[in-house]
């Protein structure tokens, strides 16, 4: 295979560096580089187990390990970091850190009450760490002892939620950090000496056997959740890691895993030295969200989200701004508009407890998603031109679309643009199907589309979702009028 030099390639990239202010990590799509580790596919993929993915709509994910125990607190000191982050603190000893396993006994744990919640909830997914970057497995890996087994619990916490969850109906996908600071021969940085590069080579048998092990013991997984692949020593191994996914992949057909698991041979994580997506989905929406359509260059893609500002693992002491039921519910819409899904975040305690607050959050988020779930599952972006009072879905099967307002104009009056050639065939609440609504009429266009205000009849005290079923026939215009010459 001819490879570029580095050079070349940064003289290659440059031209594009107006794009890539925009959207970091993406670049125009061209085939001037030939690539052995870049994407394997183009665009979507289109099979069964992909398109179930896409119609979530709402997911959970839970981080739960062993710093969950001190919760950011060390000998009275507060860590201000992600809680999962605590073991590389200067204020918090290794080698306490590395033995707290022995206190793992979480005697509050019930996978069962967990999953009812995040079925109440409305989640269709969940995502569970089944080991962070401090290397602590919470199933009884045979490739290490640092595993729950040999814990106070002794059981396989994950064996319980992953049965929990399945059995309520919920998908189940298996987060995986790459980095492992238990391990002896984990390197952050590119090894270099003899000793190191043996050390690391059997670093990475070890993170295959684990990964293959995982696959086998629990087979309904749905897909694979990488994090902590940044490192440049991970990002060496390219074609280790493109083998390794084709291994895994082979083991379980339909496996989904997303945009961040390796990088290509110029080192380009997410999007290829062609700007062509590697994995899945895009991974790249962490606590952030896109604002239109183009920023996600037509991939599969969702968020992952906090409620306080800097927290996933327990941390006793939330600071900062804790985001409300309406907030999420918002970004929850956005995503879905946006053609994603939307992944909400719960860092259970060291006794397995899901704190108060994230619970209050869940009930309240599942009280709106028991009314409003139509606009949400199964729905992506309409194609329409987005409104100041909210957003948008349309269903993927029935064409209907959802107006979800969350901003009601003084007026009252929701302004709504179609497609050309589209008209409203009715309006309702969706709450209240009996509740019509009669369009008043703005201007029509044959080749911008037509214009309506829709006067609402009621201020909700929560986001509502009103229901536009349209129609390709061109309803006859009852307003007489020639738009005004300039």
């Amino acid at each position: 295979m001819k490879k570029l030099t580095y050079l070349t390639l940064f003289l290659c990239l440059g031209l594009y560096q107006p794009l890539m202010a925009q959207f970091p990590g993406a670049v125009e799509k061209r085939s001037s580089i030939t690539l052995e580790h870049g994407a394997h596919r183009l665009g979507k993929r289109t099979d069964a187990q992909m398109e179930t993915w896409r119609n979530y709509g709402l997911g959970q994910f839970i981080h739960w390990g062993l710093y969950a125990i001190p919760g950011g607190h060390w000998n009275g000191k507060y860590y201000a970091g992600a809680a999962e982050w605590i073991r590389s603190w200067k204020d918090m000893p290794k080698d306490a850190y590395d033995n707290l396993y022995k206190e793992f006994n979480p005697q509050n744990f019930n996978a069962k009450a967990w999953a009812k919640q995040a079925k109440d909830m409305g989640a269709r997914y969940v995502i569970i760490t089944t080991k962070h970057h401090d290397g602590f497995c919470i199933w009884p890996s045979q490739y290490t002892d640092y595993t729950i087994a040999n814990s106070p619990y002794k059981k396989d916490a994950l064996k319980e939620i992953v049965e929990a969850y399945e059995a309520i109906g919920i998908d189940v996908y298996l987060y995986f950090s790459i980095i492992d600071w238990n391990h002896k021969g984990y390197r952050s940085a590119i090894p270099e000496t003899g000793e190191e590069k043996r050390a690391y080579e059997d670093f990475k048998k070890f993170t295959a056997n684990q990964l293959k092990e995982l696959l086998r013991n629990y087979p309904s997984t749905k897909g694979l959740w990488f994090d902590g692949t940044w490192d440049k020593a991970w990002i060496e191994q390219t074609a280790f890691a493109d083998s390794l996914e084709a291994e895994l992949r082979e083991m379980r057909p339909g496996l989904i895993i997303g945009s961040r698991f390796r990088a290509d041979e110029f080192g380009r994580r997410h999007f290829d030295s062609n700007g062509d997506l590697m994995g899945d989905y895009e991974q790249g929406w962490e606590r952030k969200l896109p604002n239109t359509i183009e920023d996600v260059h037509g991939n599969d893609w969702d968020c992952v989200m906090t409620i306080p500002e800097n927290q996933w693992g327990y941390h006793s002491e939330w600071r900062g701004h804790v985001k409300t039921s309406v907030e999420l519910i918002e970004m929850m819409a956005k995503s879905v508009a946006l053609d994603g899904n939307f992944v909400l975040n719960f860092g259970p305690d060291g006794q397995g407890a899901i704190r108060p607050e994230e619970t209050k959050l869940a009930k309240e988020i599942g009280e709106w998603m028991k009314v409003n779930h139509e606009a949400i599952y199964d729905c992506g972006y309409a194609g329409l031109e987005k409104q100041d009072w909210g957003y948008i879905t349309k269903h993927r099967k029935t064409g209907k679309y959802y107006l979800i307002v969350f901003n009601i104009p003084v007026s009252g009056a929701l302004r709504i643009k179609l497609a050309p050639g589209s008209d409203i065939a009715s309006l309702y609440d969706l709450a209240e199907p009996n509740r019509n609504y009669s369009p008043e009429e703005i201007h029509r266009s044959k080749a911008d589309g037509n214009e309506f205000f829709i006067h609402l009849k009621h201020k909700p005290s929560q986001p509502m979702v009103i229901v536009l079923e349209s129609t390709d026939k061109e309803q006859a215009s009852s307003v007489l009028y020639e738009k005004a010459k300039t």
